[in-house]
C-alpha cells in the first residue's frame, strides 16, 4: 500500500509526533511525506528530518494532498492545532480545497486529551486502519465531512468565522497581520475584496493596506504565535560578501527570495524572515518601525544583522526610498549597512540601530 503524509506546522515536528506517525505508518507500507506550509520547513531543518519529509517546495496543505493523492492509496494529515476546534476547522478546509476523491484520515493533537483520529471521506475499507491507528495512538475516532465552509454573504459584504481564536491574540491573513482578537468570537468582514471590519477585534489599517484584495473564502486565516521558542536551533554563520535582495511584508516567501543578505521591511516581516534565515546563515537588515506584534517566540537572526527602527516615517515608506535607490550589485555586509543609512539620511529618515 502506497501512503502519503501530509504534515503541517512546526509544533506537530517539534513535539516528535510526526517522525514517530510517519515510522509507525511504514508498518502499513510504503510512505512518502511532505510538507505543507512555510513554518514547518525550519522545524524539520532544526530537527533533522529532511531525509524523511520533502520540504523542497513551498506550497499550500491542499496542494501536497493532491500531489499526493496522484500515486497514494490513501492520504494522512498531521496537524497539532491549538485547540481540537482550532485543528477540525484546519482539517476541514485543507480537505475540502483539495478536492480528492480518496480518504484522509487528520491525525490531530496527538498525545493530547482532546487529541483526535479525523476521517474525512469515510469508507468501510478504511476500518482494520483505523483499529491500528487507534491501538497505536490511542486517539478516539471521528467521521467527517469536508462540505462548507462558515463563509456566508449579506448586503454586498461577506463574512467569514474565525474558529479557536483567544482574546489578545493577532489575526494574519496570508500571512499578513489584519488586526487583534477581543473576544473569543471573531467574524472577518469584507467589501469588494478589501477586509473593513472584524466583528470581536480591531481591525489593523496598515495590515490592510498591505493585504490589498483578499477572497475570504480562500484566503488562508491563522491566529496567535506562528512558532513558539524551538528547543532545537540549526544557526548557520552568515557570509561576509554577496547579493542582496528586499522583501516587503511577505516573510513566509523569504526561504524562495532571500539572496546573500536580506533587507526586510516591517516588524512582523523581520521577525518570520530573521528567524528562518538564520537556519540559512543570511544575514538581515531589519527596516521595522516597532509596531511588532508577537507572532514567533524569540525570533533568532544570524550573527551581524542590523534592525534599523525608523523613528519620523512608516516602515512603508522607508522601504519604498530603498527599492528606488539601492544599487543592485555586490556588497560587503558592512558597507551595505552604511549605505542603507547613507540613503536614510540623505532622506531625512531619523532611525535607531539595534546590531544582532
Amino acid at each position: 500500500m502506497k501512503i502519503g503524509v501530509v504534515i503541517h506546522g512546526p509544533t506537530i515536528i517539534d513535539s516528535g509526533w510526526a517522525e514517530k506517525i510517519i515510522k509507525m505508518l511504514k508498518k502499513l507500507g510504503e510512505v512518502k511525506a511532505k510538507l505543507g506550509g512555510t513554518m514547518g520547513r525550519v522545524a524539520v531543518i532544526d530537527n533533522n528530518l529532511e531525509n524523511l519529509i520533502d520540504i523542497s517546495e513551498k506550497i499550500m496543505p491542499s496542494e501536497s494532498l493532491k500531489r499526493l493523492s496522484e500515486e497514494a492509496d490513501i492520504l494522512f494529515l498531521l496537524n497539532y492545532g491549538k485547540s481540537k476546534e482550532t485543528g477540525h476547522t484546519f482539517g476541514k478546509i485543507v480537505v475540502s480545497r483539495a478536492n480528492i476523491k480518496k480518504p484522509v484520515i487528520q491525525i490531530e493533537r496527538p498525545g493530547e486529551r482532546d487529541g483526535s483520529i479525523i476521517v474525512w471521506n469515510y469508507s468501510e475499507e478504511l476500518n482494520n486502519i483505523l483499529e491500528f491507528l487507534k491501538e497505536h495512538l490511542n486517539l478516539n475516532i471521528e467521521k467527517c465531512s469536508s462540505k462548507g465552509l462558515e463563509v456566508w454573504e449579506e448586503n454586498n459584504k461577506v463574512f467569514r468565522k474565525v474558529h479557536g481564536v483567544s482574546p489578545g491574540e493577532t489575526i494574519l491573513v496570508n500571512g499578513v497581520v489584519v488586526g487583534r482578537a477581543k473576544e473569543r468570537e471573531v467574524i472577518l468582514v469584507a467589501e469588494d475584496g478589501k477586509i473593513i471590519d472584524i466583528i470581536g477585534g480591531e481591525l489593523k489599517e496598515e495590515g490592510v493596506e498591505r493585504l490589498k484584495n483578499v477572497d475570504l473564502n480562500k484566503a488562508i486565516i491563522k491566529t496567535g504565535i506562528l512558532r513558539k521558542k524551538a528547543n532545537k536551533l540549526r544557526v548557520k554563520e552568515g557570509k561576509d560578501e554577496g547579493y542582496v535582495s528586499i522583501i516587503d511584508h511577505a516573510g513566509e516567501d523569504c526561504i524562495e527570495k532571500a539572496k546573500d543578505f536580506v533587507i526586510t521591511i516591517g516588524d512582523d516581516t523581520t521577525q518570520i524572515c530573521g528567524d528562518i534565515l538564520s537556519r540559512f546563515g543570511v544575514k538581515i537588515i531589519g527596516v521595522t518601525d516597532g509596531d511588532a506584534d508577537k507572532i514567533i517566540e524569540e525570533p533568532k537572526f544570524t550573527d551581524g544583522s542590523v534592525i534599523l527602527l525608523v523613528k519620523n516615517v512608516r516602515d512603508d515608506h522607508a522601504g519604498e526610498i530603498l527599492k528606488k535607490n539601492l544599487k543592485e550589485r555586490k556588497y560587503k555586509f558592512d558597507e551595505l549597512v552604511e549605505e542603507v543609512e547613507k540613503i536614510f539620511k540623505n532622506y531625512g529618515i531619523e532611525y535607531e540601530k539595534i546590531k544582532k
